[in-house]
C-alpha cells in the first residue's frame, strides 16, 4: 500500500529513520525488544497491522523484556512528574479521596513485594475505586497467572499509546 492511502501519521512512522522510530516507540513502551520487533516489521499499511504487530511483540516478550517494559510504568496513584501520558492514564486516581490514595499506596507496596514489579493495569477510564479493587483481586494470583495478566494489560496500554502516533498528521 502506498503512503497516499496510508493514514498520515502511520506513513510518517513508516518512513522514520530507525533511531527516530525506536525513540518514538520508547515513549510507548520501555521494552527495547518490543520496539525493535515493531520497527523490523515496517512498513504498516494500516493501524490494525501495527496493532497486530504490537500484540505479537508483547506475546513474544521474555520475562526480562517484560520486566524492562514494566520498569517504564509508574505505580498507580503516582504518575511520573511532568509526564502527561501517565497523568492522563491515571486520571481516575487524581481526584480520589486521600484515604483511597493512601490505601492504594499500601496495596501497591504489597503487590510489589509479592510480585517484584509495579502493579500494571490499563488504567485509562477506570476510577480510583476500580483500580483499588483490581489490585486487591490480583494480589492473590500466582506469579505465573499475574505475569500473563500483566502481558495482556501491557498490550492494551501499548495500543492506546500507539494510536496518537499513527493518527498524527504527516506534518506533525
Amino acid at each position: 500500500m502506498t503512503s497516499s492511502t496510508t493514514p498520515g501519521g502511520l506513513a510518517r512512522f513508516n518512513t522514520l529513520e530507525e533511531r527516530a522510530a525506536l525513540a518514538a516507540l520508547h515513549e510507548v513502551c520501555a521494552s527495547e525488544a518490543w520496539a525493535h520487533r515493531l520497527v523490523a516489521r515496517r512498513p504498516y499499511a494500516t493501524a490494525d497491522e501495527l496493532f497486530a504487530a504490537n500484540d505479537a511483540a508483547v506475546a513474544g516478550l521474555t520475562d526480562a523484556d517484560l520486566a524492562q517494559a514494566m520498569a517504564g510504568h509508574p505505580p498507580i496513584g503516582r504518575p511520573k512528574p511532568g509526564d502527561p501520558t501517565s497523568s492522563r492514564e491515571q486520571r481516575g486516581m487524581a481526584g480520589a479521596p486521600d484515604a483511597l490514595k493512601a490505601e492504594m499506596l499500601e496495596l501497591n507496596l504489597e503487590y510489589q513485594e509479592r510480585f517484584g514489579h509495579v502493579f500494571l493495569i490499563c488504567a485509562t477510564g477506570l476510577t480510583g475505586e476500580q483500580l483499588r479493587d483490581a489490585v486487591k483481586e490480583r494480589i492473590g494470583n500466582t506469579p505465573g497467572r499475574e505475569r500473563e495478566i500483566v502481558r495482556t494489560e501491557l498490550g492494551r496500554i501499548n495500543r492506546i499509546r500507539l494510536a496518537p502516533l499513527v493518527e498524527q498528521d504527516a506534518s506533525a
